[in-house]
């Protein structure tokens, strides 16, 4: 298959369609290369621009060019040591002493590099795409505090800047030719009698009569040219107003064991899936809240840095966490106005007898009022009973509940695809 590439430049000196058509032709290795940056970068990077590399020998393009053969001379300016025709030696083995620095290899052939930079929003679509929200719902705010400037027609009275100079000047207009009206009525018809008795000179009546009817058209032009120009009744300004706007809000609740079996391992691996869950739906939702709930015999809703970084010792009751979630979202976030999401992650670890009542607590008073709940077990180990009663729970509730498995860092954003894979059908 042949490609012929438009080397041509916009008006801004950037090719802005040939880099789309580049991003599109090369989309495999970009999209390998975002994911391997998803995976390594620090948390505080996750969501910027950077460097992609492709294999050069992945991007070669064909060009027009002369091919080999034929009789060509060219002259090189500056040889002072050869003349045409003159014969030379061949150089001495081994080069001309590169001083190039890489170590030799003892297999395959060289290949260059092809290095360019996405920005931020490329490197998102890149990252997201292939995923939705799982049954996006965009629910109507009863009490909306997000306002829309509209233009509602016009007003006599405003600031300068908001003069509206056309509509100014039809209103002037508009009232100089109603108020000179009558008066030019006058004049076209004293301009009759002008032409009715310029019919009868040269009498000498008739041109005194023409004298006084032209000093009457001469007053009432006078009294036409004294209407102002523009008047500050004519001056039209743009009326702005503020309208309510219905917007789409969400809350992400963060829900984590930090326990003494939590290490700052898992954390890390919990915080890069939060971060990639709240990227996500900060680019579906104007409006997106974060709550963080940590928990070990007791749950508490505290900050991010206390959430990530703070360590505890003791036991694992993760029902704690549960009931604070439901109470906060009953509290804070009614289901008619929030698109609810929870995340939790957690090493596994819980009290035996604590399992089943998590299980009760997610049927009757959580999963009836989310968008989705996420559950990811960080941990090599076999599963433990809390992971045995959710998969109860998300037998009875495939459509708004999804859990998985994460071993290490690789498998975060793997995992992060399989939760919020698209569905080809909603929950009915």
């Amino acid at each position: 298959m042949s490609y012929i590439i438009d080397r041509r430049q916009n008006s801004k000196k950037k090719s802005t369609v040939n880099r789309q058509r580049f991003l599109r032709r090369y989309k495999k290795h970009i999209k390998e290369a975002v994911e391997e940056a998803v995976n390594h970068r620090s948390i505080t990077d996750m969501d910027k621009g950077g460097k992609v590399t492709i294999p050069r020998r992945d991007i070669s393009e064909p060009v027009f060019h002369h091919g080999e053969g034929g009789v060509r001379k060219r002259v090189f300016p500056g040889n002072k040591e050869f003349s045409e025709g003159d014969e030379f030696n061949r150089p001495p083995a081994g080069g001309g002493g590169g001083s190039g620095s890489g170590q030799a290899s003892n297999s395959g052939e060289g290949m260059d590099e092809f290095t360019f930079q996405i920005n931020q929003e490329e490197f998102l679509d890149f990252m997201f795409e292939g995923l939705e929200l799982p049954y996006l719902v965009k629910k109507q705010l009863r009490n909306s505090t997000q306002f829309e400037t509209r233009r509602a027609g016009f007003t006599n009275a405003g600031s300068p800047d908001k003069i509206h100079i056309v509509r100014s000047l039809r209103s002037a207009l508009a009232r100089r030719i109603a108020l000179s009206g009558s008066d030019r009525g006058k004049i076209r018809e004293l301009r009759k009698e002008i032409e009715t008795l310029e019919q009868r000179l040269p009498s000498s009546d008739a041109e005194r009569q023409i004298g006084l009817l032209e000093e009457q058209i001469l007053e009432l032009r006078k009294h036409i040219s004294r209407l102002p120009w523009i008047d500050d009744f004519d001056i039209k300004y743009n009326n702005m107003i503020r309208v309510p706007v219905p917007s789409s809000k969400a809350v992400m609740f963060c829900v984590m064991d930090v326990s003494g079996s939590m290490t700052q391992t898992i954390k890390d691996m919990a915080k890069r899936f939060f971060i990639l869950l709240y990227l996500f739906l900060k680019r579906n939702y104007k409006t997106i809240e974060v709550v963080f709930v940590r928990h070990h015999t007791h749950a508490k809703e505290v900050d991010e840095e206390e959430f990530f970084y703070s360590r505890e010792t003791g036991g694992t009751i993760v029902s704690s966490a549960l009931n604070m979630t439901a109470d906060i979202i009953r509290d804070r976030y009614p289901a008619n106005d929030w698109n609810i999401y929870v995340a939790q992650a957690s090493d596994g670890d819980n009290w035996d007898g604590d399992s089943h009542s998590c299980r009760e607590i997610l049927h009757r008073k959580i999963l009836q009022h989310v968008q989705y709940f996420a559950y990811v077990e960080i941990t090599t180990g076999p599963h433990q009973n809390l992971w045995l009663e959710y998969e109860k729970v998300k037998d009875a509730w495939s459509e708004s509940f999804a859990m998985h498995q994460i071993e290490d860092p690789a498998d975060i954003y793997p995992v992060f695809r399989k939760l919020f894979e698209k569905k080809t059908e909603g929950p009915a």
